[in-house]
């Protein structure tokens, strides 16, 4: 996990906050200092720039997606991983709903290329290790294979994104827990033609 100070988390979750309630546009120095009763010059002593802040956002975000995957014994079947990372991302999000307005709000990013790229980059991990699962399982004759892994990959990650967008825009208003086990559910019947 990137390493922030107790005041840098705060001021990281004061910025999700505003963006999650108000929309990238009211994140600005001086309305975070506001939100969290610090002048401007504090908030500069702790991050240098706005995009220093979304920068972390994203790099603990990352993190939690690498510690997502990396807690899942591997020496499963294909398909119970991946069941197992759609659970624990899903209980990343009930965990900190206020985040998908940031993770997946990517025109938040488009506009700087560092932040862009690094969004990119999180979405080039999360699909490479799906498709790794997937093309081990095909292998191991529990995947089917006339589907190639690459694209099951794309559908696996599109899926999971939708289901959080919908369930963000919705208000959270409904049992992501519950709808994250039917894709998953769904997905093994894709996956293993069963």
């Amino acid at each position: 996990m990137p390493e922030f100070t107790k005041r840098q988390q705060e001021i990281i979750e004061a910025a999700i906050g505003i963006i999650a309630d108000k929309g990238i546009q009211y994140l600005t120095i001086k309305n975070l200092a506001k939100s969290i009763n610090l002048t401007e010059g504090a908030i500069y002593r702790h991050f240098s720039t706005k995009l220093d802040i979304l920068s972390g956002i994203l790099s603990i975000f990352r993190e939690q997606i690498r510690d997502n995957f990396a807690k899942i014994p591997s020496d499963r079947p294909a398909y119970d991983i991946l069941a197992a990372i759609i659970s624990r991302q899903m209980d990343t999000f009930i965990a900190k709903p206020i985040i998908t307005a940031v993770i997946f709000s990517e025109e938040i990013f488009q506009n700087d290329k560092q932040l862009s790229e690094t969004v990119f980059s999180i979405m080039s991990e999360n699909i490479n290790t799906f498709f790794e699962i997937i093309k081990n399982g095909q292998d191991k004759g529990e995947i089917r294979t006339d589907v190639p892994a690459e694209q099951l990959s794309n559908m696996l990650m599109g899926a999971i994104r939708l289901l959080i967008t919908r369930w963000r825009l919705s208000g959270f208003a409904f049992d992501l827990k519950s709808e994250g086990k039917i894709l998953s559910d769904s997905f093994k019947k894709i996956l293993t033609r069963e």
